[in-house]
């Protein structure tokens, strides 16, 4: 289904936009020659939704643009990364005479891994996990591919129910743990809720509506929690943001299952972030001292990621205390 030639232009501005806003330095006529060429190439395509196909490498584009943002390289072939294997008149090498080798590399990883995925028994998915590695020679395979799966995730309704399990157990068992991997700890989060929405939604259900319920009581909360928290790091002149969110619900689910235990006794259902605006690492031990002169921490509940980061440079502590009223946070 071809895209209304005005509507494609608006689509390419806002891409555009988007990476302009985001990305360090963007090649913009690069960008717009795999927009063009890709929307050629699936004109005649139709998505399970009936929207055209197009839609869905544009969207994974645009999640490289906002979400995981990494390069114009990733760019082009989140564009590009449906033709080969959905278009019998497009070749890797026809990639290549028009973008060049390493456009065409990472295209040709991602039509592996599309392959290699078909008729997959993901019973093996550690093995999954390395062979996905494997084929991956550039990380901006992976990079793509956690964009294509978390598109694909969100707009999962329109597939029959047997391929939605398949995906969303593929997903739960093999690019979720990836992700965490990579230190890309809100897209496993969001993978986890949307395939844990299809394998078991009257739970997911359920936790949704009572985490929601918890809302007002959460905030309170927060703010009590915080506040001796603001004092004091205020004494030590320390520019700093704090922010509460609740956990996700996957990981709630987990906690029942592991505890044996019903939602209403599941205590730590929220995380407090605390964002410091400097450059100086050690203005991150001593808010870490502060928090910890406040509240108890919970023994083996302490990682450091500013010693040893992420594979993805993420760099923060991680700790668990004992707040208000004895619940943990």
């Amino acid at each position: 289904m071809n895209i209304a030639p005005v509507t494609a232009a608006i689509m390419l501005d806002e891409l555009i936009k988007n990476c302009q806003t985001n990305l360090p330095a963007v090649n913009v006529e690069l960008v717009k020659k795999a927009f063009n060429f890709a929307a050629i190439a699936h004109e005649n395509d139709t998505r399970a939704s009936n929207e055209p196909y197009f839609t869905h490498p544009y969207a994974v584009a645009n999640i490289l643009a906002t979400e995981i943002p990494f390069d114009d390289v990733s760019i082009c072939c989140a564009l590009l990364h449906d033709i080969v294997e959905d278009n019998m008149e497009y070749s890797i090498d026809t990639i290549k005479k028009n973008f060049g080798e390493e456009i065409a590399l990472i295209v040709d990883g991602l039509t592996k891994i599309q392959q290699l995925f078909q008729g997959a028994d993901i019973n093996q998915a550690e093995n999954y996990r390395k062979l996905l590695m494997s084929v991956s020679k550039d990380i901006r395979v992976i990079v793509v591919k956690f964009a294509d799966r978390l598109h694909n995730m969100r707009t999962i309704d329109f597939l029959n129910p047997e391929k939605r399990k398949r995906i969303a157990k593929e997903t739960l068992e093999i690019y979720a743990p990836l992700a965490h991997r990579f230190g890309l700890g809100k897209l496993k989060w969001e993978l986890e809720d949307l395939a844990f929405k299809e394998l078991n939604k009257q739970a997911y259900e359920d936790i949704k509506k009572k985490v929601s319920a918890k809302r007002f009581e959460r905030e309170k909360y927060i703010d009590k929690f915080s506040d001796p928290i603001v004092q004091k790091m205020n004494e030590y002149n320390i520019n700093f943001e704090v922010s509460g969110r609740p956990k996700h619900l996957y990981s709630i689910y987990r906690k029942m299952i592991k505890r044996n235990k019903p939602f209403e006794e599941i205590y730590d259902l929220f995380a407090v972030r605390i964002i410091l605006e400097t450059e100086d690492i050690n203005q991150c031990y001593t808010a870490f001292g502060i928090i910890n002169q406040i509240f108890i921490p919970v023994p083996d509940r302490f990682k450091d990621y500013i010693a040893i980061p992420k594979t993805n440079n993420y760099q923060s502590i991680h700790t668990t205390v004992v707040g208000p009223d004895g619940e943990l946070v």
